[in-house]
């Protein structure tokens, strides 16, 4: 039989995008000593060099492209293009989807979209609150809870939500019936859950960062954030570490297997109005009570760009699938394109700049006449912006917001009933434990380099054992006696009430030693002091027998 040939992989010219950054070099590979490492290491090198070349002949694939908003000639500007011609141009769908509802009664409302883009999410500030999917305009919940609602979302899919109210936190589900109170989350103003971890992120006017596993029902994690109430938070989709605003202009970067954060940036002179980080989790925006918009580059914590001179505060930033960025202040909308992208001409400038082309003026821009804006969530798949303001909600149309190529086994925005139970029984089992959230993800399951240098020597190893032999020896690693406590307030009754009943092991005889010990003086001391015996008195058998023990 003759050998099969070697196939050769064939270098793609869009390749450099798929390529994931931190790779294991392979000059490190062949100093490893170690044949069988050495062996699973260019084993595992050829598999992500297969995968990466597929992926990029899949691209050449996508059949779909997202088209942008353009000016016919250097005089038109697109941000002067009206919402109602935009409707009045595009097909009889889109013109549907541009919904604008008139809910004078309960607003300011917040509103949010599921993961697919299907259904949304409505919550206004005096307690009224909606669950539809908006696309067939069917009503799924609606209840009115007479009390302050400040944010709601979405979890594992539409079939449940949570919404932080006037005090606690509660999870209803699709038909609007309360399923549980979260009792531990008190005075809660942002809500983010993190789909591939099933948690649910709470942070608000109490300065707590709680985790809540909704799988479980367990808390995983409660931090304490020292900076008073948080402003804003919104979660890195890329490595879901949490990005928490505060009154003194800094931005936090939290994990939950973590007690302090993992980074801090100053962002601001005054406190965070909002955060907004784009899908590939490279990129942040943020806005500040100190008219200043800011984009950073996350992976080296580099500013980009920096406008200090807003006409006034900005109060919400998004960014939509394809890099949009979408400022809101009072009741103007603005957005601009390429803004994520280096150099003075991608920096975000208002106006038509006296007709420079080397200045990145607004995309699109929307005004609310006497309204306010509450808060702004691009629609998933879809050119859609959800503007959430005090008298409702109204969906913009933004040509070129949404991804055109969605992949169907991560987000199915068609998914039907039993696809949907399937996709979720599936992230179940491939749930990420919480302790997996760090700032690199690829960090995981990489070889580490200094573990060699971190190993303890023989010497090093002995003192452990010697401290630990001696803290057995005089009894430091449990509560010491006290005669002058009561029998029922003993430190050491109440350390054997927490070890378990049925398990004894070597601790837990010397505690009861110890138990008997302090019962054997506090009665001498009784008969001590109704002079049944003197305070110098001895058993001499009891010492005597005491050698055996």
């Amino acid at each position: 039989m003759a050998p099969t040939e070697k196939r050769v992989r064939k270098t793609r010219d869009n390749q450099d995008r798929f390529e994931r950054p931190g790779q294991f070099d392979k000059k490190e590979r062949k100093r490893t000593k170690d044949r069988k490492l050495k062996a699973n290491l260019k084993r595992l090198d050829k598999e992500y060099a297969q995968t990466v070349s597929d992926a990029a002949a899949t691209d050449y694939l996508l059949p779909e492209s997202s088209g942008y908003l353009e000016a016919e000639d250097e005089m038109e500007k697109t941000f002067k293009v009206r919402q109602s011609e935009i409707v009045g141009g595009v097909d009889v769908s889109t013109a549907n989807k541009a919904l604008d509802l008139k809910l004078n009664e309960f607003g300011p409302y917040y509103v949010n979209y599921s993961r697919t883009g299907t259904h949304m999410l409505l919550s206004g500030r005096k307690g009224h609150v909606a669950s539809m999917d908006w696309r067939k305009g069917e009503l799924r919940a609606e209840l009115f809870l007479n009390e302050t609602c400040h944010a709601a979302t979405f979890l594992q899919s539409e079939q449940f939500f949570a919404v932080a109210q006037k005090k606690y936190t509660f999870i209803y589900d699709h038909e609007g019936v309360e399923l549980h109170r979260l009792k531990q989350h008190i005075d809660v103003r942002h809500l983010e859950f993190l789909p591939y971890h099933y948690l649910l992120a709470t942070a608000g006017e109490t300065g707590w960062l709680k985790y809540q596993d909704v799988s479980t029902g367990a808390l995983v994690s409660e931090t304490r954030t020292k900076l008073g109430p948080t402003t804003a938070m919104t979660q890195n989709p890329w490595n879901a570490v949490m990005h928490l605003g505060h009154s003194n202009g800094t931005v936090t970067l939290w994990s939950p297997s973590m007690p302090d954060p993992l980074a801090r940036i100053l962002s601001a002179r005054g406190p965070i109005n909002s955060i907004a980080i784009d899908r590939s989790g490279y990129y942040m925006a943020t806005t500040g009570k100190d008219k200043s918009l800011k984009i950073w580059d996350i992976r080296n914590f580099q500013e980009l760009h920096s406008v200090e001179n807003l006409p006034t505060p900005g109060t919400n930033v998004s960014i939509s699938d394809t890099g949009l960025l979408a400022v809101s202040r009072g009741p103007h909308v603005t957005l601009w394109k390429d803004a994520l992208k280096r150099g003075n001409a991608a920096k975000p400038c208002f106006g038509s700049m006296g007709g420079k082309s080397d200045r990145n003026t607004p995309y699109m821009s929307h005004l609310f006449a006497g309204n306010k804006v509450n808060n702004m969530k691009f629609v998933p798949f879809e050119d859609l912006l959800g503007i959430g303001h005090e008298s409702g909600m109204t969906n913009l149309v933004i040509p070129g917001a949404g991804e055109a190529n969605y992949d169907a086994l991560e987000i199915n925005p068609y998914e039907t009933a039993k696809q949907r139970q399937e996709q979720e029984v599936r992230s179940l089992l491939d749930k990420l434990p919480a302790d997996t959230i760090t700032l690199d993800p690829n960090s995981l399951g990489m070889v580490d380099k200094t573990a060699s240098s971190t190993r303890l020597s023989a010497k090093e190893l002995s003192e452990i054992t010697i401290g630990a032999e001696k803290q057995k020896k005089k009894n430091m690693d449990i509560p010491g006696v006290d005669v002058d406590t009561k029998s029922k307030n003993s430190g050491l009754r109440s350390f054997l009430r927490k070890k378990t009943r049925n398990v004894i092991d070597e601790r837990k005889m010397r505690v009861q030693a110890q138990l008997d010990k302090e019962k054997a003086l506090r009665q001498r001391k009784v008969k001590v002091q109704h002079n049944e015996i003197s305070e110098d008195h001895k058993d001499l058998v009891g010492e005597a027998l005491g050698r055996f023990s």
